[in-house]
């Protein structure tokens, strides 16, 4: 019996060994939860805004139908006090929560460890609720996207991952919230590899497929599977139409950089302004409410204004003013710090341009054979890769979400001339503007060759060095020392800034001094050494070469960014040696 046991115990080891999971296949089944999640999310919130719209406006619905339903003086004032209600939120939010991580997806993958606060991101998805319920002009794709993204990161924070798995699933994160709000499978995939990672290798872009299309599903079991736009059937068919497509495009990106100038100084205005937060808030909803007693349509995301245009019924002067109006609106609601996405809203701005842009040459006697609609559903994706400075993409997004494929052609011509436009007058997009101001560069673009430059530093990225606060005291730096396999210890401040760094050959002259003054007199800030080279998160590891080889640590510290210089990891040594030296090896293999 004890040796039929000990026989089958050895098979059952060896069927165990054989169906051990290796990474990548651990990573795409984490991403199929998280697309389930971001599925469930999308419904989940789309659920609490009809509610929130019940609450205020006694229905439910498409909110220009119901702006169109109220009284002039009643749109007036529904967008202001939802404004104030939604800043309130934030305002209390803020002093309760008192957490002070950012939550920002694009900045805890770029320059971060993959972590997102929940209660932060509650908050704000709260925020969210009630101002997309009282019609303020902007979507709701941006706290579906945000939220996605947390519950993948607490996922992530809560089985106590890495770094670098974190970030995966924040990307994962994106892609499934992406996909889930516009039924866009392909576009949610691009964005979170194109935007939030900046790299399409295959072991990072299949998990966020897998997100992506389980994100979809899961929406398409509550939504169905009709496409967000309606637009007229067109063949086209004749290489005399492209130019037109051509001049679009440099008329899109014209539009794109305007809108991300108008938005960063709009924001710079209400910054400016006295009071707190919820003030400005609740001012760029009275201004919203505002302007809707005169156009209605600027309720919302601008979904029903978008297919409205896409029908071709506006006259020009219409046309114009509803364009107008709902930039304006876009550009209030946004600039006042209100929480929502700007990518819908950027999608109607994109099909006023083309439709304007249509119409005008359609009464100058040109394009005849051309309907307005198809300039205006070109203009949708051609604005948005000016804004995201990304034409691929907005390509993708504008097919996957009106279902027309026999305008790709062209579409494909005037999204690359409209982002090189756009790229040319406002060199950040919508999404990476941010991340500049804070000194984290987001650039994925590199010179470079070679298996090394499709890797970056956060992709190595693990837990940092555990650190020593500025007030240690020299007995407790020693007693650190003694139960740790490291020779350096990184000193942070209060703020987790990477200040200095205690080596243990230097404190044996400290030791000698302690023997005087006594062992709590002398702190960390006396013993330490001036900050040590640091590495940040995207920074490419054939550029990280020279800091890994000046650095005498084992572990090289990883900071969020330049200018704030946090803490937030490390890299070992020669592990990232490894790789760069195995990059050249096959190169030189290569060129011989």
């Amino acid at each position: 019996m004890r040796r039929y046991v000990a026989d089958h115990w050895r098979r059952f080891l060896r069927v165990r060994e054989q169906l051990r999971f290796n990474e990548p296949t651990i990573h795409l089944m984490l991403a199929g939860i998280v697309g389930v999640i971001g599925g469930l999310t999308n419904w989940i919130f789309y659920l609490l805004i009809e509610s929130v719209k019940g609450g205020v406006h006694g229905t439910t619905g498409d909110l220009v139908e119901i702006a169109k339903a109220l009284e002039p003086w009643q749109r007036g004032v529904v967008p202001m006090l939802g404004g104030l209600a939604a800043g309130l939120v934030l305002f209390w939010g803020a002093r309760l929560v008192r957490d002070k991580r950012s939550t920002n997806f694009m900045e805890v993958v770029a320059a971060g460890d993959g972590k997102l606060p929940m209660r932060v991101t509650l908050t704000k998805g709260l925020s969210s609720l009630l101002s997309i319920g009282s019609g303020a002009s902007i979507g709701r794709e941006g706290a579906i996207t945000q939220l996605t993204a947390m519950f993948a990161s607490k996922l992530g924070q809560v089985a106590h991952w890495q770094p670098y798995r974190l970030r995966l699933l924040v990307a994962c994160g994106a892609a499934a919230g992406m996909a889930a709000a516009y039924n866009a499978p392909i576009a949610g995939s691009v964005f979170a590899a194109a935007i939030v990672l900046g790299n399409f290798s295959m072991n990072l872009f299949g998990p966020l497929v897998f997100s992506a299309v389980m994100a979809t599903i899961v929406s398409r079991h509550f939504f169905g599977i009709d496409p967000w736009y309606v637009v007229p059937a067109y063949d086209f068919t004749e290489l005399a139409q492209l130019p037109w497509f051509v001049l679009l495009g440099v008329f899109a990106g014209g539009v794109g950089a305007m809108f991300l100038r108008m938005l960063h100084y709009t924001s710079l205005w209400f910054k400016k302004m006295p009071g707190p937060d919820y003030l400005r808030i609740m001012v760029g909803g009275l201004l919203v409410g505002l302007i809707s007693i005169f156009y209605p349509e600027v309720w919302g995301n601008g979904y029903g204004a978008t297919n409205e245009i896409l029908g071709g019924n506006l006259a020009l002067t219409a046309l114009l003013g509803l364009f107008l109006a709902k930039l304006v609106a876009t550009l209030c609601s946004v600039g006042s710090g209100t929480v929502g996405g700007v990518f819908t809203p950027t999608i109607f701005v994109g099909a006023g341009a083309g439709a304007f842009f249509g119409t005008c040459l359609h009464q100058w006697g040109f394009a005849d054979n051309i309907p307005t609609a198809v300039f205006a559903l070109v203009g949708m994706g051609s604005v948005l890769a000016g804004t995201l400075h990304s034409p691929l993409l907005a390509m993708i997004m504008a097919f996957e979400i009106s279902g027309n494929y026999s305008l790709v052609p062209a579409l494909m011509l005037a999204c690359a001339v409209s982002s090189m436009i756009a790229r040319s007058i406002h060199p950040d997009s919508i999404y990476t503007e941010a991340l500049s101001r804070k000194g984290v560069d987001d650039d994925s673009e590199t010179a470079s060759d070679g298996a090394a430059t499709q890797q970056k530093v956060g992709d190595l990225m693990i837990d940092p060095v555990p650190a020593l606060a500025e007030n240690t005291t020299l007995q407790q730096i020693a007693q650190r020392f003694l139960t740790s396999p490291y020779n350096f210890l990184p000193v942070v401040d209060k703020e987790d800034k990477l200040v200095g760094i205690v080596a243990l050959q230097d404190l044996k002259e400290h030791l000698n001094a302690a023997g005087e003054i006594g062992y709590q007199a002398i702190i960390a800030m006396d013993v330490m050494r001036s900050s040590p080279p640091c590495l940040t998160p995207n920074l490419r590891l054939s550029d990280a070469l020279p800091t890994l080889l000046q650095s005498e640590q084992r572990r090289v510290p990883v900071v969020n960014n330049r200018r704030e210089n946090k803490l937030i990891g490390s890299v070992d040594k020669s592990e990232a040696l490894g790789i760069l030296s195995e990059a050249i090896a096959q190169g030189s293999s290569v060129n011989t």
